[in-house]
């Protein structure tokens, strides 16, 4: 009996026992479920959270509360790209790091072909639970995007990728850069400039001993050589002021065809330096101010205390007229071979006799308006406008020929024109005969006429929609050139009313002194580094020139180049575009100059003999201007 009691007694301690632990289960479950706040996403990818529902809900089982942690549905799984992610992110993000390191492929995979564009993991891409746009699951059977992620390239590097990218673009072809703002450039830009196959010249077919003249202002030269350009670093305080006295006294250097140090040459940096002078007028250190055109954004927030002040405005308008009347006075003697006029609105290139094919002096405008066409007129100047003249001319031979083949082809139409058929009358006649059909149709009073002014805006509608364009070019020839020295330095259009500019004088740049100018500098600096060529790597050594830099700064900058760099170099310049129309043959009957009376007349200008051979010869390269240049074996190719 003892034995059976105790037996009894304990299978009723262990039921106790049983229950009691749970009652202790279930209460604690509920206290965590009060306490704790449960989060659900939102449609802006956030979490909100709520608490619990009524008390009915308690006596649902622990499995089965709303925030209990349980696997997703079957249905869940039906439609791809749908997994509640956002409860686990720790959990996501270590999944698709470890599916990232699955899909890259071995390092020892060959490289994609020339041409192949690098594909990433056959992997789909997954959602990203955290998106707010895509947090929702999609419908089955629909397309999933892909994200813009960048993908690894085949070779297993993707961090290098890029650089190898930029550093070798020999697969592909990509497009001409425009003009850089001044100061920017990196390695980068150095290596495309050099490996680009858009750098592989075009025009002329044959290498030359020298370039064509580019009359066009520069605003950034890249040069670029298999050897440094340590010698164009650190220039000593003696080097320098004897490059500025060379400048000065216009002292012609002749250097060796070769240099085999050209660090320790002092009369090479003498000349670099001396090649690197222009002259300025007006001088605002604060203010950059070149180029004119488009320049309000540069200018804009800067110190201007004349834009209020009229008197100020008139003191700096009589130092510019003394300074413009000082450097023509220079061109008319010939002690000067050119200078500029850079206004807000267009620039102004005066050439004297002898350069681009001319005898007397020329003044070129570009781009020039209607307005600025009438007020010449208005003043007597005499002026043609020799791109429209030769669009003329090629229209009228086009017809010319259209009309012999035709007279060839129809005898009827060859016999009209053999018998002295009259011309279709032009536009230009008189506007009481353009009217003669009304009056014989008796319906003159009913139509009202159109005024003057219409009739004159009609004749003139081609020559309003050539303003701002390179086909409104002007040129100024001989004595006229001085009555347009007189208009400029009166016309109150000159100078900008409002904005930025507003009564800011023009620029004059000038390659020799004058009255009035201050002597400025080209800003120069060399880069070295080292680029990918093919399976090696080669030293890249460049050579920057920023500023105004004019034709005879170009010149005299591959003439020590071509001695410094032992014959082989390459360059990327940066045209400012309103100036490349300058290139133009202006003059195309124009006879050949005697080379002798050129050297004769204009030594005293201060440009070397060989730039000045350069720029006595006629234009050739039309409307464009050079835009990549090379030397290969003391040759030259050029690219416009």
């Amino acid at each position: 009996m003892d034995s059976d009691m105790c037996l009894r007694f304990l299978a009723v301690r262990l039921l106790l026992f049983s229950r009691r632990s749970a009652v202790r289960s279930t209460s604690a479950a509920r206290k965590t479920w009060r306490r704790r706040p449960c989060y659900l996403s939102t449609a802006q990818g956030r979490s909100s959270p709520f608490f619990a529902p009524s008390r009915a809900s308690y006596s649902r089982p622990a499995s089965q509360l709303p925030c209990a942690p349980r696997r997703p549905a079957m249905a869940a799984h039906t439609v791809p790209g749908y997994s509640p992610g956002f409860k686990k992110p720790p959990a996501v993000l270590r999944l698709k790091r470890k599916r990232l390191r699955r899909s890259e492929p071995p390092a020892a995979a060959a490289p994609p072909p020339c041409g192949a564009v690098p594909r990433g993991s056959s992997a789909p891409a997954r959602r990203n639970p955290f998106s707010s746009l895509d947090n929702a699951p999609r419908v089955a059977g629909t397309p999933q995007p892909l994200e813009p992620a960048w993908r690894p390239p085949a070779d297993g590097y993707p961090s290098a990728a890029p650089f190898w990218q930029l550093l070798e673009p020999v697969c592909e072809d990509k497009p001409t850069r425009g003009a850089e703002p001044y100061g920017r450039t990196d390695i980068f830009t150095l290596t495309d400039d050099l490996h680009s196959p858009a750098a592989v010249p075009e025009v002329p077919s044959s290498p030359k001993h020298e370039f064509p003249a580019d009359w066009s202002i520069k605003t950034r030269l890249l040069f670029m050589s298999s050897q440094p350009f340590t010698w164009t670093e650190h220039l000593k305080a003696q080097e320098e002021a004897q490059g500025f006295a060379q400048h000065c006294r216009a002292l012609e250097i002749n250097l060796p065809q070769s240099l085999q140090e050209p660090k320790l040459s002092t009369e090479l940096r003498c000349a670099f330096q001396q090649s690197l002078v222009y002259w300025l007028h007006p001088s605002l250190p604060w203010l950059q101010l070149f180029p004119r055109i488009g320049a309000d954004r540069k200018i804009v927030g800067k110190a201007s205390p004349w834009s209020q002040d009229e008197d100020l405005q008139q003191v700096l308008m009589s130092d510019w007229s003394v300074s413009f009347t000082s450097l023509y006075n220079l061109l008319k003697a010939k002690l000067c071979p050119y200078f500029y006029v850079c206004t807000y609105q267009f620039t102004v290139l005066f050439r004297a006799a002898g350069l681009a094919g001319s005898d007397v002096i020329t003044a070129v405008i570009s781009p020039t308006t209607r307005g600025l066409r009438e007020a010449m007129r208005n003043e007597g100047i005499e002026f043609s406008l020799p791109l429209v003249e030769e669009s003329k001319s090629r229209k009228q031979k086009n017809s010319e020929v259209n009309l012999e083949t035709e007279g060839a082809n129809s005898p009827e139409v060859g016999n009209s024109m053999e018998g002295g058929e009259e011309p279709a009358p032009s536009d230009d006649d008189d506007d009481d005969d353009s009217f003669s059909w009304l009056e014989e149709m008796g319906v003159q009073d009913k139509v009202k006429k159109p005024d003057a002014i219409s009739i004159k805006l009609r004749k003139d509608n081609h020559e309003v929609q050539m303003d701002h364009k390179p086909q409104s070019l002007a040129l100024v020839k001989g004595t006229n050139t001085f009555t347009l020295l007189n208009f400029l330095i009166n016309c109150k259009s000159l100078v900008a009313v409002a904005g930025p500019q507003a009564g800011l004088p023009p620029t004059l740049l000038s390659p020799v002194a004058f009255r009035g100018g201050t002597m400025q500098t080209l800003k120069a600096r060399s880069i070295n580094a080292k680029a990918r060529v093919r399976l090696a790597y080669e030293n890249i050594f460049s050579l920057e020139i920023v500023g105004p830099v004019m034709p005879h700064s170009l010149h005299a900058l591959t003439m020590l180049l071509k001695a410094a760099q032992r014959g082989a170099f390459s360059g990327v310049f940066y045209t400012h575009e309103p100036t490349a129309v300058f290139n133009t043959d202006l003059d195309g009957t124009h006879r050949a100059l005697n080379e002798e009376t050129v050297h004769k007349d204009l030594p005293p200008c201060g440009l070397h003999p060989k730039t000045l051979d350069q720029l006595s010869q006629p234009p050739t390269l039309k409307k464009s201007s050079i835009r990549f240049l090379e030397m290969k074996d003391y040759a030259y190719t050029w690219k416009s």
